[in-house]
């Protein structure tokens, strides 16, 4: 038995509050019976200017916090949360679009599945009368996630939600605008928190819209890339490399078939070559950044372009043989090309050998670089457990034995 804080943030809200809260109310006898001993219902009133704040004091259940000004729906969220008393945190918005209804079936799906966080899913739900606008916008950051994320979430910025109160030191910090909830949506996911959906109806909010879709829109997308960039910054640009090495050799590779009536197409080789330096180096720099975000959330290297390892042995293993194989080949190029007379007139193009022996060479020596950097990195990750290891060992030895005498070197004649 557990329980349970519902916490429903409002801003302006005069004209849906009192039907949420009545639809609360009448919910408690289902709560009970899905296994709360006790709930509590906390308005957190974010600096509205009508009769918000006045309508749910008049419920005598209702404990309500203001707050002087508009500070956010996300900071609404957090100032009810630190407010809370239950094992379990439930929040929904106070415009009638969220059914406060649906809360057992959340709590039971949770017990059922150990789930550390139910969503509440509009876009699951037959019933569901979420504009296309909505619709479509959801649809692609739950595309997002599945790619960034490896996460199959169909509704990551759904307003209905359950939660373990422990879970927040994990999730924590949220932003305080609307994207607080596709940010919590990602960090879940990286967190490793069981996060599961229950589709739950979905009505027309009762008064005006405080979402821009197109503001907004952009804000939820920096919070799921923000999100990523701090736990498995690979992903995002390894993704972006990889997406220029495949561009670059279609370039390369149409130059070579359709070399087009002037001859060979300089300018597009170039630009291939451009594109597959540019390529690599994204990825040497994701892993040198996925490698320090471990370095701080002390935990592993997460591996996988695309959710799963690509090779049997880490990509960064290879940057050393990679990088002196690129640096190699650029001087080769280089010499090859000042010896066959193709640095100078009359070649067509006495540029183009010496700028692409530069980039190779340079594309070699950031690779060289980056497998320096992950090998300290990797050192200063593993630090810790390692010391840990090596004072376990230690602790092996016997207290009754003498005590190691300190070293004496000496030096050969």
């Amino acid at each position: 038995m557990s329980t349970l804080s519902i916490v429903i943030p409002a801003y302006n809200e005069e004209r849906a509050i009192g039907a949420v809260l009545e639809r609360v109310r009448a919910v408690g006898l289902a709560l009970q019976e899905a296994g709360f001993t006790d709930w509590e219902v906390i308005v957190v009133d974010d600096g509205s200017r009508d009769r918000t704040a006045e309508i749910a004091a008049a419920y005598p259940e209702v404990r309500l916090i203001r707050h002087p000004v508009n500070r956010g729906y996300g900071a609404a969220l957090k100032t009810g949360f630190a407010h809370a008393r239950g094992e379990w945190l439930a929040f929904l918005d106070a415009d009638a679009t969220y059914p406060p209804e649906s809360l057992p079936d959340l709590y039971r799906a949770a017990r059922a599945s150990g789930a550390d966080m139910v969503v509440g899913s509009r876009m699951g739900s037959a019933e569901s009368e979420m504009p296309l606008v909505r619709r479509i916008g959801n649809w692609g950051f739950a595309f997002l996630l599945r790619v960034l994320g490896s996460a199959a979430i169909s509704d990551s910025a759904s307003g209905m939600r359950l939660l373990r109160r422990e879970t927040l030191e994990r999730l924590y910090p949220l932003p305080d605008g609307l994207n607080f909830t596709p940010a919590m949506s990602a960090r879940a996911i990286y967190e490793g928190l069981r996060m599961i959906e229950v589709p739950i109806p979905y009505r027309e909010r009762l008064g005006q819209s405080k979402l821009h879709p197109l503001q907004d829109g952009v804000r939820f997308l920096h919070a799921i890339v923000w999100t990523v960039m701090t736990y498995n910054p690979v992903r995002v640009f390894g993704m972006a490399g990889f997406g220029l090495i495949v561009a670059g050799a279609g370039l390369g590779l149409s130059a070579f078939l359709w070399p087009g009536p002037g001859g060979w197409p300089f300018p597009r080789l170039f630009a291939a070559v451009v594109l597959g330096a540019l390529g690599a180096h994204l990825f040497a720099v994701g892993t040198l950044f996925n490698y320090l975000v471990s370095l701080f959330h002390k935990r592993p290297i997460r591996q996988g372009l695309f959710g799963r390892p690509l090779f049997r042995q880490p990509l960064e293993r290879r940057f050393l043989p990679l990088g002196l194989l690129s640096v190699a080949a650029g001087l080769i190029l280089y010499g090859w090309a000042a010896m066959a007379g193709l640095t100078a007139p009359p070649f067509p193009a006495p540029w183009f050998v010496p700028a692409v022996s530069a980039l190779t060479v340079l594309m070699g020596v950031d690779l060289i670089t980056a497998w320096i950097l992950v090998r300290a990195l990797s050192e200063l990750s593993q630090r810790e457990l390692r010391i840990r290891q090596d004072l376990a060992a230690g602790a092996v030895t016997s207290p009754t034995e003498p005590l190691p005498q300190p070293l004496s070197i000496s030096h050969p004649a």
